[in-house]
Formats: C-alpha cells, sequence, structure tokens
C-alpha cells in the first residue's frame, strides 16, 4: 500500500486553525500559551498520525471568518434568549421536530463544520447525519408548523453558505453566487414575493 500523498502546510492552515480554536474550547483556556500548545498538537496530529485525507479547498477568507464569528456570537445570544423566554411561557409543551436539512456541499468539512455550528446554537441539535446525500437531521425546539420547520431549514443553509464564504472551494463558492442571484431574480418578478402583476 503506497503512503497518502502529502497535503502541504499551507493547504492545511484552516483545518490547523479549527483544531486550536477546538483545543482552547475544549479547555476554555484562550491564552497565548494553551493555544501554542495547541498548535503543536495539531501540527502532531496533522504532519505525523495517519487520518483520512481531509479534501481542503485551500482557500480561507479572513474577512468573512471575522464575520460569521461576530454573527454566530449574535445568534448564540439570541437563541439563548429566546430558548429562556420559551423555558418560562411554554416549559415542557413546547414543540420541537427533527427536519432534514440537504446541504448543497459534499465535502466532509464543511458538513461537519456545519454540524457543529448548528449544535452549538442553543435549541438545535443535529442528531443524525446521512454522509452520501450530505443531508443533516436537525432537532429544533420551538417547531410548531411547517413555517417553523422551514425557518429552521433556512437557517442551517445559511450557516453552510457562510461556511462556503469562508473555506468552500471556487467552484461552491460559484455555485452559492448563482444560487442567491437566481433567489433575487425570482423575488424580484411579480407575484413571487406576493405582489400581483399589474
Amino acid at each position: 500500500m503506497s503512503p497518502a500523498p502529502r497535503i502541504s502546510l499551507r493547504t492545511e492552515l484552516p483545518l490547523l486553525a479549527w483544531l486550536v480554536a477546538v483545543w482552547g474550547a475544549l479547555w476554555q483556556d484562550f491564552s497565548p500559551g494553551n493555544l501554542v500548545f495547541g498548535l503543536v498538537l495539531a501540527l502532531v496530529v496533522t504532519r505525523f498520525l495517519y487520518l483520512p485525507p481531509v479534501d481542503l479547498s485551500g482557500r480561507f477568507n479572513v474577512l468573512h471568518a471575522v464575520r460569521f464569528a461576530f454573527s454566530f456570537l449574535g445568534q448564540l445570544v439570541v437563541a439563548s434568549l429566546h430558548i429562556l423566554r420559551l423555558a418560562l411561557t411554554a416549559g415542557p409543551r413546547a414543540t420541537s421536530a427533527v427536519v432534514a436539512v440537504p446541504l448543497r456541499s459534499h465535502s466532509d468539512l464543511l458538513v461537519t463544520a456545519t454540524g457543529h455550528v448548528i449544535s452549538l446554537i442553543p435549541g438545535s441539535l443535529v442528531v443524525d447525519v446521512d454522509r452520501a446525500n450530505a443531508t443533516l437531521y436537525v432537532h429544533g425546539i420551538d417547531v410548531p408548523d411547517r413555517a417553523a420547520a422551514e425557518r429552521l431549514r433556512r437557517s442551517v443553509l445559511a450557516a453552510e453558505a457562510e461556511l462556503i464564504r469562508v473555506m468552500g472551494t471556487e467552484e461552491e463558492l460559484r455555485l452559492l453566487r448563482e444560487e442567491e442571484h437566481l433567489r433575487r431574480v425570482s423575488s424580484a418578478l411579480p407575484g413571487e414575493s406576493g405582489e400581483e402583476p399589474s
């Protein structure tokens, strides 16, 4: 069996950054010393231990990453307040549901990252993953009807779209832009946005 081809350190930078961030979060310690130690461990794991290859795009948009981080923190606050209000008003009567969300990307990295982001937001949790079809099954609290299920589905797809902007391939980014353009065009057509044709 031939050895797996070596992936360049530059290509693995997003993975290393992610591993260091996870290390800091697990220890709840983002001090420079702990992050440097996490970086050393990440380098050992990615350079010397055999792992199944992670298909990386080789691109990482820092601007989108910073914007996504602030957006994610805002979602955490809003979702936490929503769960608090729900606990005080509805309690055990709150309706929940499991929603299947087919993702755009079939990349293991993006599917995993999207699942982790969604599971970190209070009120939603990935309960199963269909890897072959890139589908997440998301349990959501306060999902009483189809409209709420659709909002949950759209929030998962929005998280995936942000991650594609941060570290998706050029092809995934192009398809995302085309999808957004088609959505804008269709919403501008008479009758599509609730407007009656004149």
